[in-house]
């Protein structure tokens, strides 16, 4: 038997041996007609390089996946992002979306919380609860999370700029509710590097909101072993514009900066690693998303082990949420949306995804109603269980395209990463406009596709409709989520004690000055109702605001 060979079969029976040991969900597994399926399947005559390039799933580099068993031990987390009006109105789809099988929350904000101003403030007059929840306080976020019990459900928060705030906020309702901090489980988007780059949600200058976010990491690295502390997000790069390589290397490159940065902050690299996690776009070419995902999780593990030295196969591990693709909804035609997404999430799901969100037909027209939000989770389900895709580790390994297409996913990956070195890093990049441009570049190139029928979008360039009309119900918003938020910031500020909050207030200014972490005073603000407002101004005070080069 070859060295080869024999290294293969050490690395199957280890992979035999945890899978077997690992839980199974009570679920038959064979296919519709009866017949076994076995949860992997693998070569018999491997390649020299297939342990270094594929492995098994649960082993490095994790290209087949990061646990042993896949979905055959727990399906992914279904989750709907949602958040409208006031922190009740909010609340209440929450209740209703875990009644019908919902497994986590994920908190969609309004422009305002987004970009750090309170209800009243003249910049968020027309926008207060329109494309989110309106948050501005502990006590809206005690309404947010009214009757849900911290301890007991995955949270997940979509907020960048002011999220050290939010996580302050959510830290003091778990204390109030009596959860112990080592009892929550979430993720807090957090990722400052991808606001610059595409979404332009910042608040600090890029330097200071890394300071606040290393703060963030080594607080809930300590406190808060369960919580992924930054969702480092290729979402939103992709929605601006990027190629899918583009968003891969991007997303990376964010990542690689936030551990060189929690590294030279003094944090051991396998103490706060494996509680980070990613966020990726899943779009329209089934395939290339699929081999995105994978080439993903085989770059991170290399370079974690390699080059950061980490030495806990959980650091080594990149573990991702995913959202169907936004921007590839329709106006027109919406109902097509509904199968555009069940596309876009089965290949989330073959790509390996731990949780999953999935867009309501609506959303290019309005926040989604409670009819579109059931469809979009009714979609998500049907892939879990009637598929039968769920029921083998990376049905797609192994095929030559797919693995073609991981190969070339990496191959331009690295291209970037060089290119992104060569100006210096993440954040001179930033400065000198580099990401925005590339993906400005990509974006026209796919516009001109678009317009020239080089790429077909049914419904927009083919198969239109004349006249048509949108037939479907839509969520209006209205101003009384604004005014209503405005009212209970005149009696939060009636009630409580101003010295107190004046005084929380400037510990806070004092701690971005004098460099200790700034967790602590920000929780200790939110618990003497200080608003989200004052505290991004005491923070601006020292920190400043940061305006973005032109880009042409």
């Amino acid at each position: 038997m070859s060295k080869q060979l024999e290294l293969f079969n050490k690395a199957r029976n280890q992979w035999a041996e945890k899978a077997n040991a690992s839980s199974t969900r009570d679920y038959s597994f064979d296919t519709l007609s009866g017949e076994l399926v076995d949860s992997l399947y693998y070569p018999e005559n491997p390649d020299n390089d297939y342990l270094e390039k594929l492995g098994f799933p649960g082993q490095f580099p994790y290209t087949r996946g990061v646990h042993a068993n896949m979905y055959r031990g727990k399906l992914w987390t279904k989750r709907q992002f949602s958040g409208f009006g006031t922190p009740e109105e909010t609340n209440a789809r929450y209740q209703s979306l875990l009644s019908k099988g919902q497994t986590g929350l994920s908190v969609a904000f309004d422009m305002p919380t987004l970009m750090g101003y309170d209800p009243d403030h003249p910049w968020s007059k027309g926008e207060v609860g329109k494309c989110g929840v309106s948050i501005a306080s502990i006590k809206d976020m005690e309404r947010l999370f009214d009757g849900i019990n911290l301890g007991d459900i995955s949270v997940s928060q979509t907020i960048n700029g002011p999220a050290v705030i939010l996580l302050a906020f959510y830290i003091a309702v778990a204390d109030n509710q009596g959860v112990p901090l080592e009892n929550l489980r979430g993720t807090l988007q957090n990722d400052i590097l991808k606001e610059f780059i595409a979404q332009k949600e910042w608040i600090f200058p890029p330097e200071p909101s890394m300071r606040v976010i290393t703060d963030m990491m080594s607080f809930c690295t300590e406190h808060m072993p369960r919580y992924n502390t930054i969702s480092i997000s290729g979402y939103h790069i992709r929605e601006a514009g990027s190629t899918a390589a583009q968003e891969l290397a991007f997303t990376l490159a964010d990542g690689f900066t936030y551990v060189e940065y929690a590294m030279a902050a003094g944090l051991d690299v396998d103490a706060f690693a494996p509680r980070l996690s990613f966020f990726f776009n899943s779009h329209l070419d089934f395939f290339e998303e699929i081999a995105k995902y994978r080439a993903a999780r085989r770059i991170w593990a290399k370079r974690m082990k390699n080059k950061y030295g980490a030495k806990n196969p959980r650091s080594w591990k990149l573990r991702f949420h995913t959202q169907t693709a936004g921007c590839s909804l329709t106006a027109q035609q919406p109902e097509n949306n509904i199968a555009r997404t069940g596309f876009q999430a089965m290949a989330a799901v073959l790509g390996g995804t731990q949780s999953l969100h999935t867009n309501s037909m609506d959303e290019t027209l309005a926040l989604p109603t409670e009819k579109a939000a059931e469809i979009a989770l009714r979609t998500q389900q049907l892939i879990a269980f009637e598929t039968g895709v769920a029921n083998v580790a990376d049905p797609l390994g192994g095929s030559w395209f797919i693995e073609s297409l991981t190969d070339h996913m990496e191959a331009e990956a690295e291209k970037y990463f060089e290119e992104i070195e060569n100006l210096g890093g993440v954040i001179p990049a930033i400065e000198k406009g580099y990401f925005q441009r590339e993906i400005a570049r990509a974006a026209s190139e796919y516009q001109q596709k678009i317009d020239e029928k080089q790429l077909i979008h049914v419904g927009v360039n083919a198969f239109e409709k004349q006249d048509e009309e949108i037939e479907i119900p839509l969520l209006e918003i209205g101003d009384e989520a604004e005014n209503k938020q405005k009212k209970a910031l005149v009696s939060l500020r009636a009630a409580r004690d101003e010295n107190a909050v004046q005084q929380a207030l400037s510990r806070i200014q004092e701690t971005c000055s004098n460099g200790e972490n700034i967790m602590p005073p920000i929780i200790k603000a939110a618990k003497v109702y200080a608003t989200m407002g004052e505290i991004v101004v005491a923070m601006k005070a020292e920190f400043g605001e940061w305006q973005e080069a032109a880009v042409f």
